[in-house]
């Protein structure tokens, strides 16, 4: 056990040594860092929410929109978007127009969809391929075979009632669940913050943290906006007058004017009249150059550009409305066709209005409507007393611990020491190399890591005091109790490693963050405290030829 072959020295060696130079920008300052070679690490330890200040959320999906569709006013009327049950009432009207079946009285409410059929003939074919529409959905990836009908239908006689099933909703919310994370995430980067927390919680929520977040104002902004972008054709009938009296025509739709509230637009709502925003590549804030007015610059794909080309080619002189969230922004007339894939948005906005809203475009659209269940703000002082406080912790810590084994052990002791300290520079440069985010639990997970480190090496040395006891030779008992203790010393670090990935798989916030450093410091102190230490003692046994052990 205490033999080393020349690479092996090497290989701990250089373990060793990059472990130090990735803690090392932890340890100086500020303009000593920028003056690092780039070969080098230069990366700092990212500090959570606790420890730099920040803002946290709790959003939660509602469900309500994402069946029904999203509230919005016209006049005095509150009307529902987007839901879907207006994709079915779509998906109904376009089914049966497409079979020529004769309809009446098409209608959602709640839940349900209904239509009556008008000629009992045509009911049985009407069902037939009404049920087409109700396509299996998967349930996830461990449910193969386990397939949910996105509807039950039901009739009374010639009326057919379509009612979306619960599992089917519920499926439908996880899945806007995953996609709001993935545009959340989009949003929030764009902020230029560093390692913010985005995860699901439950069925329908979604936990934020943004560390180092001093303006929670526009993160509520950014969180809240939907963000649903459209280039739709206005109607040959537009509301005169009161709009509560105003009927669209059939394919129309009407919505309020962005900036000025109680004028509102009929508009196409057919795919064939309309761009949707979800082509959009990228939107950058800027300003027009002929009144410098802040605006917001658009680029779509290919497929994006081909039919907004299409549109306003084939729409030359006609006005189209440019919607965001379901309000119009401006409703500009096609001078020409637009035939290069990219464009501006002008709407009387102030420039962090252009900023946010560029952002969002960028980020693409919330498929439901997110609201904030919880909000909380930690200060940056806060943060810095915690700092200081898990500081002085982790230092009397360290201090009691080294002084123990120091007295405990004598020479051996101070092989220990060293080996603790190589410890703490490799769990902080491991947490520094994958840029892992360090918490107030984080800092308990270190600081319990050390008391784990040496009671490794007391289960060692106790175990070399035993074998001197029992009159072996200083290399015989040296050898024999690192060969012996190390089955104990694995099989005690293995299930707290396994303890400590159960925790990281199943908790959240901050178990996550003590989780993280327990699995980084069991791995780091099975080697210190084993390989390490055991490479001193060898140094120390070729080099002193010892008659004793100083333990």
């Amino acid at each position: 056990m205490l033999h080393f072959a020349r690479w092996k020295k090497i290989t701990i060696a250089i373990v060793c040594v990059l472990g130090f130079l990735m803690a090392l920008p932890n340890m100086v300052s500020e303009s000593v860092r920028e003056s690092i070679p780039d070969f080098l690490p230069t990366e700092k330890l990212r500090l959570g929410l606790d420890l730099q200040g920040g803002s946290y959320v709790l959003l939660e999906a509602e469900q309500k929109s994402l069946v029904e569709g999203q509230e919005t006013k016209q006049g005095s009327k509150v009307v529902r978007k987007n839901g879907l049950v207006q994709q079915l009432t779509a998906d109904v009207r376009s089914k049966l127009r497409d079979k020529k079946i004769g309809y009446q009285n098409l209608r959602f409410d709640g839940q349900a969809v209904s239509v009556r059929v008008r000629k009992p003939e045509d009911l049985e074919k009407a069902l037939i391929d009404l049920k087409a529409l109700a396509e299996p959905v998967d349930q996830g990836m461990f449910a193969q075979g386990n397939q949910i009908q996105s509807f039950e239908i039901t009739n009374n006689g010639n009326l057919i009632s379509m009612t979306l099933t619960e599992e089917f909703i519920e499926r439908r919310t996880e899945r806007a669940i995953e996609q709001s994370i993935g545009v959340l995430e989009r949003r929030i980067n764009a902020l230029g913050t560093t390692e913010p927390i985005i995860q699901r919680q439950g069925l329908n929520r979604i936990l934020i943290q943004v560390p180092g977040l001093d303006d929670p104002d526009r993160l509520r902004t950014l969180l809240g906006s939907t963000a649903k972008l459209d280039f739709q054709l206005l109607c040959e009938q537009q509301p005169t007058g009161d709009i509560d009296s105003f009927r669209p025509s059939p394919g129309c739709d009407v919505m309020e004017d962005r900036s000025q509230p109680g004028i509102y637009y009929a508009v196409h709502t057919s795919t064939t009249k309309r761009v949707s925003g979800e082509d959009l590549t990228d939107s950058q804030p800027g300003f027009d150059s002929r009144n410098n007015e802040p605006i917001v610059s658009f680029r779509f794909n290919n497929r994006g550009a081909n039919r907004f080309a299409r549109l306003t080619r084939d729409n030359v002189g006609r006005p189209f409305a440019i919607v965001l969230d379901n309000k119009v922004i401006s409703a500009p007339v096609i001078r020409e066709p637009i035939l290069g894939g990219s464009g501006q948005i002008s709407g009387g906005f102030s420039i962090d209005e252009t900023n946010n809203l560029a952002i969002l475009l960028r980020s693409g659209a919330l498929p439901a409507k997110l609201v904030i269940v919880e909000e909380r703000s930690v200060g940056p002082s806060l943060g810095a007393d915690s700092v200081n406080a898990g500081f002085i912790a982790g230092v009397i810590g360290l201090v009691a611990v080294i002084v123990f084994i120091l007295v405990s052990y004598g020479l051996f002791g101070v092989f220990a020491n060293i080996a603790l300290l190589v410890n703490i520079c490799l769990i902080v440069g491991v947490l520094s190399f994958l840029q892992a985010t360090l918490t107030l639990p984080g800092i308990a997970g270190i600081v319990l890591t050390m008391g784990m480190a040496v009671d490794a090496n007391v289960l060692i040395f106790e175990r070399i005091r035993e074998e001197v006891r029992q009159g072996r030779s200083t290399l015989n008992a040296i050898d024999t109790g690192y060969g012996r203790a190390l089955t104990t010393i694995l099989d005690a670090n293995v299930t707290t490693l396994i303890a400590a990935v159960i925790l990281f798989g199943l908790g959240s916030g901050p178990i996550r963050g003590f989780s993280v450093t327990l699995i980084i410091g069991i791995l780091t102190s099975v080697f210190t405290a084993f390989t390490v230490t055991r490479l001193l003692i060898a140094l120390w046994v070729q080099r002193t030829r010892p008659k004793s052990v100083p333990i």
